[in-house]
Formats: C-alpha cells, sequence, structure tokens
C-alpha cells in the first residue's frame, strides 16, 4: 500500500508560479510516485486556482477557519490528486498570492497563512471522511505553522502524523509582531521560545523548523551555510541545535518540461549530439532582443533583479562585459532601481544589450536556448534551478560558489578542463573584480570552439532529474515513520 503525503504550499506549478518553490512542490508528486509514495498537494484557492479547478467539487466546510467561512475542493494537478482551500474571504483578491497589484504584501499575510496552516492540520488529522495522510510536507513560511498545530493544537481525536519542512529560502521567515498570537488558535504554552516566538515576536518559519519532525533545504551546501552567521538569518542557532534533524536534498527538474530535444518554445529542437541546431534559437533571441548578429558570446540573465541575485553587481560589469565582445540579453523584474540601471546599460550600448522587464515562462525558455552563458551571480542561492536549466540546454552556468550552485556547477579550472569534467564557471565572491574576471574566463572559453562545446555536452549530459532527489525524499518519510512506530 501506498504512503501517504499531504504536501503543503502556497504556489505549484502549472496553477500559480512566483518562484522556485512552485516548480518543486509541481514535480514532487510524479518525482515520488515513482518511489511508492502518493502526494497530495495542498495550495490556497487564489483566483487563478478556482479558475483552472472549474466546477470543483467540495468534500469538507469550516464554519470559522480562524473566523473565516471556507470550503475544501477537489482536483487535480499534472494528473494528481489536488485539495485547494476556498476561503474567499483571506484568498479572492486581485494581485499575486502575497501582495497587491502595486507589489505591496497584503497586510493579512499572517492570517492568510495561518489559516491556511490550521486547514491543512485539520485535514492530516482526519477531518475529512475518507481522506487520510501518514505525513505531511510543509514548504517555506507561508505553511511554517503547520508543524506548530499538528504538535500543539491537533485536531480533537485526530490522527498524529509526522512533518517536514522544506526551507527554499532562508531569507523568507513570515515574522510578525507578538500581538498576532492570541489570533492564531494556538495554546499559551506555544508562547516560548520552544514554540512559536522568535525574538519577541511570531516566526511562521522558525515554528516550523522549532516543531517539524524534520528540516530539509534544498541542496547539500546550503544545509551547511544556514548553520553560520552570514546565511542563518538569524535562525542559525536553531540550526545548529537541531542538525541531526537537517537534511540537504538537492532540488531536480522537470525534465518533460525542460527538454531542448522537444521544447515547444524553441525555434529549433537539439540535442548534445546535435548541437549545430541550437545556432538557429540564438539567431532568434538576437532578433527579440533588437541585438546586433555577430559571433562573439551572448550572455542571458533570468532573474529576479535583486540584492540576492547579485544583479546590482551585475551592473557594473556590463561595460566591461561590452568591451571584451559579449553582447547581453535580460528577462528580470524587481528593485526598481536595478532595472533602471539595465535600461540604462541597454540605451549605452545598442544592439549590444538587450532587456525584458517581467516575467515570460516561454521567453525563459528561449533564453536558454539560444544563449552562450547564463549569469548567475548570487550572493545565497538555496539550490537555483536556473543553472539546472542552463546546463539542460547546453547554457553554459557563470555562478557564484554557493548554495546548490556550488552544489551542481563544476568549475572550469585546469584541474577540471584536463579530466574532461568541467560544466561551467564558478567565482568564489560576488563582487565586480570576481564577476568581470569570470566574465573575461567566460569569454576566453569562448573563443576555444572544442573546450565550449566539452562544457555545453557535459552539462547537457548531467542527471538533474528528480530521480535521486525523489528517492531521498521518500526515504526521510519511511525513516520519520519508522521512528513514529
Amino acid at each position: 500500500m501506498a504512503m501517504k503525503v499531504l504536501s503543503v504550499a502556497s504556489e505549484a506549478v502549472p496553477l500559480v508560479k512566483t518562484g522556485g518553490l512552485a516548480d518543486v512542490a509541481g514535480a514532487l508528486p510524479a518525482a515520488l510516485a515513482a518511489q511508492g509514495v502518493e502526494v497530495t498537494t495542498f495550495i490556497p484557492g487564489y483566483p487563478a486556482v478556482l479558475k483552472a479547478l472549474g466546477k470543483a467539487k467540495a468534500v469538507h466546510t469550516w464554519d470559522a477557519l480562524l473566523g473565516e467561512k471556507a470550503r475544501l475542493l477537489v482536483g487535480k494537478i499534472g494528473g494528481y490528486p489536488l485539495l485547494v482551500l476556498d476561503a474567499p474571504a483571506l484568498f479572492a483578491r486581485e494581485g499575486g498570492p502575497y501582495s497587491d497589484a502595486a507589489g505591496r504584501d497584503w497586510d493579512d499575510n499572517w492570517r492568510r497563512f495561518a489559516a491556511f496552516a490550521r486547514a491543512a492540520a485539520d485535514i492530516a488529522g482526519g477531518a475529512v471522511k475518507g481522506r487520510s495522510f501518514d505525513l505531511v510536507h510543509a514548504h517555506d513560511w507561508q505553511t511554517g505553522l503547520v508543524p506548530a498545530y499538528l504538535r500543539l493544537a491537533p485536531l480533537k481525536g485526530g490522527r498524529a502524523v509526522p512533518s517536514v519542512i522544506t526551507i527554499h529560502n532562508m531569507a523568507f521567515q513570515g515574522y510578525y509582531p507578538a500581538d498576532i498570537f492570541p489570533q492564531l488558535a494556538l495554546p499559551a504554552e506555544a508562547w516560548t521560545v520552544d514554540g512559536v516566538e522568535s525574538y519577541g515576536g511570531v516566526g511562521f518559519l522558525k515554528a516550523g523548523m522549532q516543531l517539524a519532525d524534520a528540516i530539509t533545504t534544498v541542496s547539500p551546501t546550503y544545509a551547511g551555510e544556514i548553520r553560520s552567521v552570514e546565511f542563518g538569518m538569524g535562525l542559525e542557532g536553531l540550526v545548529l541545535a537541531r542538525s541531526n534533524r537537517v537534511h540537504g536534498i538537492l532540488n531536480g527538474i522537470d525534465t518533460a518540461e525542460w527538454n531542448p530535444a522537444s521544447d515547444p518554445h524553441l525555434a529549433s529542437n537539439y540535442t548534445a549530439v546535435k548541437l549545430a541546431a541550437r545556432a538557429k534559437n540564438k539567431r532568434a533571441v538576437e532578433q527579440e532582443f533588437g541585438l546586433d548578429r555577430d559571433d562573439g558570446p551572448l550572455f542571458v540573465v533570468v532573474s529576479r533583479l535583486t540584492w540576492q541575485k547579485g544583479m546590482d553587481v551585475l551592473e557594473t560589469v556590463l561595460d566591461h562585459l561590452v568591451g571584451i565582445g559579449g553582447r547581453l540579453a535580460l528577462l528580470g523584474s524587481g528593485d526598481a532601481e536595478i532595472a533602471d540601471a539595465f535600461l540604462a546599460a541597454a540605451a549605452r550600448h545598442p544592439g549590444r544589450i538587450g532587456v525584458k522587464l517581467g516575467y515570460d515562462e516561454g521567453l525563459s525558455h528561449r533564453l536558454q536556448g539560444g544563449g552562450d552563458a547564463i549569469l548567475i551571480p548570487s550572493r545565497f542561492e538555496p539550490c537555483g534551478l536556473t543553472q539546472l536549466y542552463g546546463l539542460a540546454y547546453g547554457c553554459v552556468p557563470v555562478v557564484s560558489r554557493t548554495g546548490g550552485l556550488a552544489d551542481t556547477v563544476i568549475d572550469a579550472n585546469p584541474a577540471a578542463l584536463a579530466a574532461g569534467v568541467a560544466t561551467g564557471i564558478q567565482m568564489n565572491t560576488v563582487s565586480h573584480g570576481a564577476l568581470a574576471m569570470a566574465v573575461s574566463r567566460a569569454v576566453a572559453l569562448y573563443a576555444q570552439p572544442a573546450q565550449w562545446k566539452r562544457l555545453q555536452k557535459n552539462g547537457m549530459r548531467a542527471d538533474f532529474s528528480w530521480g535521486a532527489s525523489g528517492a531521498a525524499y521518500a526515504g526521510l518519510y519511511r525513516q520519520l515513520l519508522e521512528e513514529q512506530g
């Protein structure tokens, strides 16, 4: 009989996405099905989700879910079971999952996701007739209270189930003032450093890390990094205290969705043995971004334009990049000041730098399929999927040596080149000098066609599917169930 897992996430492809969390939540059901685990995904009923569901059946109702009426709807996501929390007062609003149309966080995010977590704990405890689960897998701060409700305020007469929380990015913790605590429907004893209290307020992610049976991060290196002050974001002490419960499991990618041999977004499909067909994609990107057509390297960026992603440093390197023969095509959105700096660089270098602000899924595929190298100078990167897509598409990653970037890209140093195993370029620090040198290394390697082609083929032949990661999650689940007895 298959193990049944309730995966609780604030977003999941293809229904709603703001970042890599959605890719992971959307991929887990198929990844774990291969391991004999049946995953049911539980997400909030944002307008886009309800529209995609259509006329869905309600299997449970709450008259007062933290004071609000709510229904539980059933559907499918990628052919796998889906549960959706339809709570109009909390989720029926225009804008993004976490913010309004102007990008301002909703003032009641704490209530929205506390209610979502309470509902998840009820479902896991057996509130819905005919639906039982062996384990709950929560994702990021938005679901951080799930382990708290399961442990400290379980459903009356409900089933006790273990929980796992995955940290996709420690920088986002869901920290709120202490005065929200009385409204969370948690017992008084939850207000302690061993419960949900964090630095005098309520910490959603902290609560999950404190009370879950296991903590996972999305890469082995990040699991080590968050033990330090630099990367632990104030929670490094908790990570150290629970270090025997922290596991680093690398994210995978959907190799059906991200496959250059069959990708419908590309002008020309290709494989590692038919790389010549890739050239048409480069020409298409040049045309789409209004870039000069030449034989020099085309660098691409698909990123949030933020400090974390090192985009402020990249902007300072653009004159150098153009000066040594490179061109840049950028797709991204984020910090207005950084965006303006890239637009100014494009104005300084017409035909050499092209910028498109916003996000376009199809265009992100075309950039991976047509770019020669993708720039990812992140200051920290829990896993990163962009570099994995680059490897799969022969778009050589130029990355900082941190988190999942360090775990997945093999630097083209002399030893790795001699051994024929290099897949990209790494830099030790995120600074103007380090990034300028990394870009220069990329241009120099590109001038050696045989070496560059080897980098591309090595990346394309690497296996970053969900196979190994799915097995690791299934193994962890089974370990927790054995401990529970």
